[in-house]
C-alpha cells in the first residue's frame, strides 16, 4: 500500500539543542494544519539531544530522527533532511525556535492565494533563555535573487517555506556559515519571487547560535565565500555585493524591524 505523503515536511537539523528542541517539536505539534511530519538530522550531537527526542518518537510517528554518521555541519544536516522530506511543502524550522499554532496554515493560504512556489513571514526575537526582545523583522513584499544579496538575507530561516513539487529537492551549498543564505539563492534561480508575508507567525532565538557572528571579520570571510566562491559573481561583483552587507548590517536600511509587545 502506498502511503500518502504530508502536506508539509519541516526540516530541522540539530546539533547540541537539548536544552531548547522540545519547545521547537511542541511548536509543530500545537499547528493547526495537522498534516506533517518532521524530519531531524543530528549532526552527531554530543548532549542528550537523542534523549529528549525520543518520547516524541515513540508516540509520532511522523518525527523522524537521522543521525549523520559523522559530524559534517549544519548545510550538511539541512541537505540530508531535505532529502529525506516527502511533503507537498518544505518549511524550515531550526531545532532552538519556535512557531506559532497558525503559521502553517496562514502561510500556505497566502501562498496559494499568491500563486507563489516559495514564502517568508516577519519574526519576533528572543533571547537566550527565552525572553521576548520586543522586536520583529519584516521581509520585503517580494524579494528576487538580487535583492536577497543586496539586504544580505532579509529572509528568516524559520519563517522560510517552498512547494517541493513545483520546485524539487535543493541542496545546501557547503558553508559553515550563512548556509540557509546560500539555498534561498539556489532557490531564487528557479522561482522569481520570495514573497514576504507581513505577519508575525514565529521567534527566533539569538544568542546561541555560535560566536561567529560577533566577529566581523569572519563573518566578512563567509560572505565573501558565499559571492566569490559558491555564487561564482567576479572579484568586482563580489566587493560591491560584500559593501552592501556591511551597508545593511551597518545602517539597517531595507530591513524593517518594528517593536512588539509579546
Amino acid at each position: 500500500m502506498l502511503c500518502k505523503a504530508p502536506l508539509v515536511s519541516v526540516v530541522m537539523p540539530t546539533y547540541n539543542c537539548a536544552a531548547y528542541i522540545g519547545l521547537s517539536i511542541e511548536s509543530i505539534i500545537s499547528q493547526t494544519v495537522t498534516d506533517w511530519e518532521i524530519q531531524i538530522v543530528d549532526d552527531c550531537s554530543t548532549d542528550n539531544t537523542k534523549t529528549i527526542i525520543q518520547p516524541y518518537l515513540n508516540k509520532y510517528s511522523n518525527i523522524h530522527y537521522h543521525c549523520l554518521p559523522q559530524n559534517g555541519g549544519p548545510a550538511v544536516a539541512r541537505t540530508e533532511a531535505i532529502k529525506r522530506a516527502s511533503g507537498k511543502y518544505i518549511a524550515f524550522l531550526d531545532s532552538d525556535d519556535v512557531w506559532f499554532p497558525q503559521k502553517l496554515e496562514k502561510q500556505i493560504t497566502f501562498m496559494e492565494q499568491k500563486g507563489a512556489a516559495f514564502s517568508c513571514t516577519a519574526y519576533a526575537q528572543m533571547d537566550a533563555e527565552g525572553n521576548s526582545l520586543h522586536t520583529a523583522l519584516y521581509p520585503p513584499e517580494r524579494t528576487d535573487y538580487k535583492r536577497c544579496i543586496h539586504l544580505s538575507n532579509p529572509i528568516g530561516n524559520l519563517t522560510a517555506m517552498y512547494d517541493q513539487e513545483t520546485l524539487g529537492k535543493f541542496t545546501v551549498p557547503l558553508i559553515k556559515k550563512r548556509n540557509d543564505f546560500a539555498l534561498w539563492l539556489q532557490i531564487l534561480k528557479k522561482t522569481p519571487y520570495c514573497y514576504g508575508m507581513q505577519e508575525v507567525l514565529g521567534t527566533y532565538r539569538l544568542g546561541r547560535k555560535g560566536s561567529v557572528s560577533s566577529n566581523k571579520l569572519k563573518q566578512a570571510k563567509y560572505h565573501w565565500q558565499l559571492y566569490h566562491q559558491i555564487e561564482g559573481h567576479g572579484r568586482l561583483r563580489s566587493l560591491y555585493e560584500l559593501g552592501c552587507w556591511a551597508w545593511v548590517k551597518g545602517t539597517k536600511i531595507g530591513l524593517k524591524e518594528k517593536k512588539v509587545d509579546e
